[in-house]
């Protein structure tokens, strides 16, 4: 375990995860989300602006939260972020649907094992070299 001190109120602790708050400034934040997840789910066209000043949270918390897709917003919504790819405006997450589905794509071929020519494959028999047997 590692001692930190708490980025919110500078008490120290011992940090278990990867949070810089302590259990307590942890908690109230917990309760501070779940307070803006139920005010976004009944203002779907607030502002981040409005979301901000009326849970009293600040506009960089409630954009840490969409990223991490734990906060998301309607289609109705004028709040949205941008694709840190190709900058589209999202509701929820870091990427649009199709930078996410490239992405996979492209770390999907660079794990797949290379397929083997057919002329090299071990286990086909090429006519030409096989044992023949006389009767």
């Amino acid at each position: 375990m590692e001692v930190k001190t708490c980025k919110s109120c500078g008490r120290m602790f011992n940090c278990v995860g990867r949070t810089p708050l302590c259990p307590s400034c942890a908690d109230t934040l917990e309760k501070k989300f779940q307070e803006v997840k139920e005010y976004v789910w009944e203002h779907r066209t607030a502002t981040m602006q409005q979301i901000s000043d009326d849970n009293e949270v600040s506009m960089k918390q409630i954009r840490q939260w969409v990223r991490e897709e734990r906060l998301s917003f309607a289609d109705d919504s004028p709040v949205g972020l941008e694709c840190e790819k190709c900058g589209a405006t999202i509701k929820t997450g870091r990427f649009c649907e199709a930078c996410k589905s490239k992405l996979n794509n492209d770390l999907a071929s660079v794990t797949r094992k290379p397929k083997e020519p057919e002329h090299k494959r071990k286990d086909q028999r090429d006519n030409k070299n096989r044992m023949r047997y006389l009767q």
